[in-house]
């Protein structure tokens, strides 16, 4: 018995300085840390890990902490980026040094780690990026598609004759249909049941990539080792990939390398030039990550950002009013707006860029992480620490905008009445890791939004009542789900 006490008081003092020595060693990696809440041993601060009130949680947290805090998943440190002059510092200033990913389980899986983090993603971007900016694809440039989708959708609007519709379906069906043509070439009707089931499981993928159960996945990955959690948890993207495996099958067969149709038929031909490599970036899994991830970001967001756009100039027809004019002048009402026109639709470009600012969509940009030991702001972030650009507080920083919590399109027109751009408009993130397909996003929402405009009136339906941006803001996401207006045709002059 005696012997048996000693060995137990030797294994409790061996666990106890063992816990000792952890708890050591992890304070002295963090103690450089920036400040922010105490975290629970061994739990971190769950509070605030809960990416979907992020936007109010860490405007408090900033408040009390300043613009750079810490906050703690489990007992790893995340680094919250607070205010226009430090997420420019990090993302643009030192861009390279915050321009890793962390490894995100249920982003990771699925694409195997492809075009995410590593030394993969790198040229992979850069051809991404690059086959975009190539819009010649195929025998018509990117304008002319986006011109031709908006024939399309003031088509189907026209088809309401009025009445109270819910437009979010025909605004993805058209951005759909922009990006499908991008992808692999495909164009659908509007009504056409493929069609509407792809846009309805791009929309639950990325909103599921934000459910409670995803990031609790991400806290403990080994969740996804269990029965039936993978099904779950992959379910939507599962569907994505099938469908654009099918495609990549199709493009296979027919591939003729004098004449590549699509991005899918340009990635195709990057692998086929790389199959000599033993262990090449760009084959048949990077291809599939890369379509499927260009077919999720590139749709689902744009047309949420029209909706609520048309939302908006619902709740301020002064505001419509005058887009309205400025477009009738610029065209004559004899021809859709073009890129061409943008210069001399100012105020219309400005509603569209003051409708992304106030809509703030995603508070906070994909999580980064440092690639090596950084300082900044006085303190010490280790190599791998996870970063959180906080894009709300930079949208809204009243060091960069005049009156922020205002629907102000004169945010982004200076005294001439010209356009001008803004150095802390960033809805897409800014750096190494800024939206892929930042310019087609810019390109459909200005040329759709002004066709839209010019051939009709957006109104209210009847008995509801106009409110003002903040409610709007406050309400955005059951406003881009639910919320119904009519699409009033204008009479146009013919000058």
């Amino acid at each position: 018995m005696e012997f048996s006490a000693m060995l137990s008081l030797l294994v409790t003092l061996l666990i106890t300085f063992h816990f000792f020595i952890s708890w050591w060693r992890h304070h002295r990696r963090y103690r450089s840390l920036p400040p922010g809440p105490t975290p629970l041993p061994f739990l971190g601060t769950p509070k605030y890990m809960n990416m979907q009130k992020a936007d109010k949680s860490y405007a408090s947290l900033s408040q009390k902490y300043g613009s750079v805090f810490t906050i703690w998943k489990l007992t790893e440190p995340v680094v919250v980026l607070c205010g226009y002059e430090t997420v420019k510092d990090a993302l643009l200033n030192h861009a390279e040094e915050f321009s890793a990913r962390p490894v995100i389980p249920t982003l990771y899986i699925p694409t195997k780690g492809f075009s995410f983090n590593g030394p993969r993603w790198r040229p992979l971007r850069r051809f991404t990026i690059s086959s975009l900016r190539n819009f010649g694809m195929g025998k018509k440039t990117m304008e002319s598609r986006v011109l031709e989708e908006a024939t399309y959708l003031t088509k189907a609007t026209a088809q309401t004759e009025g009445n109270p519709f819910n437009p979010l379906l025909i605004l993805a069906c058209a951005v759909g249909n922009i990006i499908s043509s991008v992808l692999f070439g495909e164009h659908f009707d509007y009504k056409d049941e493929k069609l509407h089931d792809l846009m309805s499981h791009t929309s639950r993928h990325i909103k599921s990539v934000m459910s409670p159960l995803h990031m609790l996945c991400n806290v403990f990955p080994f969740l996804l080792k269990l029965p039936m959690v993978p099904n779950i948890i992959f379910k939507e993207n599962s569907y994505l990939q099938n469908f654009v495996l099918k495609y990549i099958e199709e493009h296979k067969r027919n591939l003729k390398p004098e004449a590549p149709r699509d991005f899918i038929d340009y990635f195709l031909l990057k692998i086929k030039e790389m199959e000599d490599e033993e262990d090449p970036d760009f084959c048949d899994t990077s291809l599939l990550a890369m379509v499927v991830g260009l077919l999720a970001a590139g749709s689902e967001t744009t047309a949420s950002t029209m909706k609520f756009c048309l939302v908006l100039l619902a709740h301020y027809p002064d505001v419509q009013v005058k887009v309205q004019q400025e477009i009738d002048e610029v065209t004559q009402s004899t021809r859709p707006p073009t890129i061409g026109d943008r210069p001399q639709l100012a105020y219309t470009n400005a509603v569209i860029h003051e409708t992304q600012r106030v809509l703030d969509l995603a508070p906070t940009a994909l999580f980064h992480a440092v690639t090596k030991d950084v300082q900044t702001h006085g303190y010490t972030i280790p190599k791998g620490t996870i970063i959180v650009p906080f894009l709300t507080s930079v949208l809204n920083d009243p060091s960069q905008w005049e009156t922020p919590e205002q629907f102000n399109p004169g945010h982004f027109l200076d005294e001439q009445g010209q356009f001008r751009n803004r150095v802390a408009f960033m809805p897409f993130s800014a750096g190494k890791r800024v939206c892929a397909g930042e310019n087609l996003a810019r390109m459909e929402l200005f040329l759709l939004l002004s066709s839209l405009l010019q051939k009709f009136t957006f109104t209210l339906p009847p008995g509801v009542e106009r409110r003002d941006v903040k409610w709007l803001h406050a309400n955005k996401r059951d406003l881009i789900s639910n919320a119904k207006l009519c699409a009033v045709p204008r009479a146009l002059s013919t000058k």
